[in-house]
């Protein structure tokens, strides 16, 4: 089933997700929507919370990436068919240089900005079957963990960028904010009704 996505501004945005086990309610139903409601908008990733589940879950699937041709093939390769769920994912260890790359967030439709992440991650998390694995991923495939890690934890790609550039982006983060954007995806803004 495709969710709306939970728009910014959204208290649950803010949340630090809880951990969960085996047993979490429907959690086989939830992934599955998930991915359905990310391939839907066309992303990335998602994480619980941008469906409105203040819990450490969230979903990848690279493979849109493996086609960009400024890539080196190994990397291609890589994000071919790079498709993980990662449940109480704790990041462990950011390492390399820091590196830029343009982000953009289901949450915050229309606003992208340049971000500075490590390239390196070292990343202990559970998959469906709650066996935790301990694993490094480097480039395009760290800085979307990176990035769907920072929304079970709370944090927006808003928040790591200057002061400059987020007084530029004020007026759409508010336009957001009331629910004034229009996407080809369903959203649910913080106080107003799904469309």
């Amino acid at each position: 089933m495709i969710l709306p996505i939970v728009g910014y501004g959204d208290p649950v945005l803010r949340k630090v997700g809880t951990e969960i086990t085996a047993e979490y309610p429907n959690l086989k139903e939830t992934i599955a929507n998930m991915y359905e409601t990310m391939y839907n908008a066309s992303g990335v990733g998602l994480a619980a919370p941008q469906i409105g589940l203040a819990i450490r879950l969230f979903v990848i699937d690279a493979t849109p990436f493996s086609d960009d041709e400024d890539l080196e093939a190994d990397e291609q390769k890589q994000l071919k068919g790079f498709k993980r769920t990662f449940i109480n994912a704790k990041i462990i260890k950011e390492e390399g240089e820091d590196w830029a790359f343009n982000e953009g967030c289901l949450s915050i439709p229309d606003v992208r900005e340049d971000v500075y992440r490590k390239e390196r991650v070292t990343i202990e998390y559970c998959e469906e079957d709650f066996v935790m694995k301990t694993e490094v991923f480097d480039g395009l495939v760290a800085r979307v963990i990176q990035h769907e890690y920072d929304h079970i934890e709370g944090i927006l790609f808003t928040d790591k960028i200057s002061s400059l550039k987020k007084r530029l982006i004020k007026g759409k983060l508010k336009n957001i904010m009331e629910g004034k954007t229009f996407q080809d995806y369903r959203m649910r803004f913080f106080g107003k009704k799904s469309r």
